[in-house]
């Protein structure tokens, strides 16, 4: 029996990545799926993965930045499966990176907007489903950059938006409380994911930091990065009653890189 047996999953952003990599690994443990993201067929193909191993899943097509779509959204949820006991917030960008002389305030506001707002509206809905079920996990998807790590060139409006979502999970951890509800923050460092292939980058030498490492900057792997399914087996654990009595916490996922920066 796998111990996730009865629940459902909400993940945002899982067409690919270390979003995929969480509905995957909460579909293996028994969990009923809902796979969303901007793209449909990037979760049909998580979804049908899902089912081909046996589980339970729905792909879903929506718009974290968008009220009517989220809406949509968790009422199909409801709809498909009768209620909601785990949401993985992880849909969000890169953005540009770029000098703050250089960063233009459109792109300022559309990271601003899809990181944050898509985090708010996220919680916003979902949290009420949460509350009828009795309780749940939340985890939402961060990063060492702007928690642990000031040092990536350019990357001012995207670790402004992860210190802002490390700070809402601790704000809302004791709001929950009194829900069942627990809220927590995985902080990924540098990881095997297309996020990368889509950060816009520009003059990114005039704001970058000079650091000294020692041979290959992520001790544990001696540089390798991590995987997504590295982030995924810490949020299965965090949305599992293995961690029943955490919540508040961020998980730095990153083989010590973050205390190297």
């Amino acid at each position: 029996m796998a111990f996730l047996d009865g629940k459902v999953a909400l993940v945002t952003g899982a067409g690919s990545g270390i979003g995929k990599a969480a509905a995957l690994a909460l579909g293996r443990e028994g969990a009923s799926v809902v796979a969303m993201s901007r793209t449909q067929e990037e979760v049909d193909e998580t979804a049908a993965e899902i089912i081909d191993a046996g589980g339970k899943a729905i792909a879903v097509e929506a718009d974290t930045t968008d009220e009517a779509s989220m809406r949509a959204l968790v009422s199909r949820t409801i709809e498909k499966f009768g209620r909601l006991d785990i949401v993985v917030a992880n849909a969000g960008i890169n953005g540009v990176w770029a000098p703050i002389e250089d960063l233009k305030p459109d792109e300022w506001d559309k990271t601003i907007t899809v990181n944050l707002k898509g985090t708010y509206l996220t919680l916003h809905l979902t949290v009420p489903e949460l509350e009828k079920a009795g309780g749940g996990s939340i985890i939402v998807v961060s990063s060492i950059n702007g928690t642990r790590t000031f040092t990536t060139a350019g990357a001012t409006a995207y670790s402004a938006t992860k210190a802002g979502q490390v700070a809402m999970v601790q704000q809302l951890a004791l709001e929950l409380a009194e829900h069942r509800i627990r809220i927590n923050a995985v902080c990924p460092g540098a990881i095997e994911s297309e996020i990368s292939d889509n950060t816009q980058q520009r003059k990114a030498e005039e704001a970058e930091v000079p650091v000294e490492f020692p041979e290959g900057d992520i001790p544990l792997t001696g540089g390798k990065p991590g995987t997504s399914e590295d982030v995924a087996d810490v949020i299965l654990f965090l949305a599992s009653d293995a961690s029943k009595h955490i919540t508040g916490t961020p998980i730095w996922i990153d083989g010590g890189q973050s205390l190297l920066r």
